[in-house]
């Protein structure tokens, strides 16, 4: 399901700078089909395929030749061919034939984006300095995506936000939204920043998503974000994994994935354990559109008045600025551990 969502835009065009990392641009197998996809991200676009052995490359879609659409065109053993002279290119985007000439000129070639698959969606990585991911820069694996004890296809919806990015990531420290949208009072709130990684633990309850509410999630990197979530809904204890990763298309637009696996209750039948799903994955997504609907004529405030107890927005925003810099200029307090631990009522 894809949705459009318009929403006052945030950020100059003017020589943007789009984020340092790892972006999903969708469910692998969707590309597994024989056929060309276009994804138009990070200004431009890209045009995605899979080989005959069902692995995925990402290149720029616009041919050196004369510039047409490989997205337009079709694959032919496991090559892309342009629309326009029937130019052929392989994984690496290299040109591998051209029908009308036995000499390939050796500046036949468009640009490869590096790829990887986890938890059955495409990642593609994107750097402005052109250099690949550091140690540890990777999407964590989650077993349950392959295991029987769960419902492990990705229940997914797209949809295109017209904003910059930071309106989402800013959900990551901001504690006193969950009352007023979203029903679901605090009781535990900490963040934890360190290096490319940024935390979220929240208690709670909630009359929607049910009682008891434990969530632990995290950004890896500007654009993926996971939580484990546990509650006590409808007399019984649901775990789920929730997905959260957005991709920008221009400064002020960027396409949204939201997906949630469910654990099955092994006393059930599949049918009942598919119905449950169904409905609490609907609940988790009419929670989240309520964000969504606050998107839509809210204003950019990039230095906000702050009360006490709203959450550490700066300190989010600051770790968040990481990924619009070259690296050698990130400052060594970003790559330390930062905990801040905003509400602890089980405390006292």
């Amino acid at each position: 399901m894809t949705k459009m969502i318009n929403i006052q835009p945030s950020a100059s065009t003017a020589e943007y700078r789009y984020a340092r990392g790892w972006h999903c641009v969708g469910e692998a197998d969707s590309f597994r089909d024989g056929k060309p996809h276009a994804l138009n991200v990070f200004g431009t676009r890209l045009v995605a395929f899979a080989n005959d052995e069902g692995e995925i490359s990402v290149l720029n879609a616009h041919c050196p030749h004369m510039g047409a659409d490989l997205s337009t065109g079709e694959i032919v053993n496991g090559r892309v061919v342009c629309p326009f002279h029937h130019w052929e290119f392989q994984s690496n985007g290299r040109c591998a034939s051209i029908p009308y000439c036995d000499r390939i000129p050796p500046k036949a070639k468009t640009k490869s984006w590096l790829t990887c698959e986890v938890n059955k969606l495409l990642f593609v990585w994107h750097n402005p300095e052109g250099t690949g991911p550091g140690e540890g820069v990777e999407i964590p694996y989650f077993p349950e995506i392959d295991s029987d004890e769960w419902n492990n296809d990705w229940h997914m919806d797209l949809m295109i936000i017209e904003t910059n990015p930071r309106e989402l990531v800013d959900n990551l420290s901001d504690i006193q939204h969950f009352g007023p949208v979203h029903g679901a009072p605090c009781t535990y709130f900490a963040n934890i920043f360190e290096g490319h990684i940024g935390t979220q633990e929240f208690h709670g309850d909630s009359g929607r998503l049910g009682g008891g509410l434990v969530a632990k999630s995290a950004y890896y990197g500007p654009a993926t974000h996971f939580t484990r979530m546990r509650a006590e809904y409808e007399g019984r204890t649901i775990e789920t994994i929730l997905l959260n990763c957005h991709v920008p298309i221009t400064p002020n637009s960027f396409e949204l994935r939201f997906g949630v696996l469910v654990k099955k209750n092994p006393e059930w039948t599949d049918e009942q354990n598919n119905e449950v799903a169904k409905q609490y994955v609907q609940a988790n997504r009419t929670s989240f559109y309520q964000d969504v609907d606050i998107w839509k004529t809210k204003a950019r405030v990039d230095n906000p008045v702050l009360a006490e107890g709203d959450g550490p927005i700066y300190q989010l925003r600051e770790w968040y600025s990481q990924f619009f810099m070259d690296e050698k200029d990130i400052p060594e307090k970003l790559k330390e551990r930062q905990e801040i631990v905003t509400m602890d009522k089980q405390a006292g």
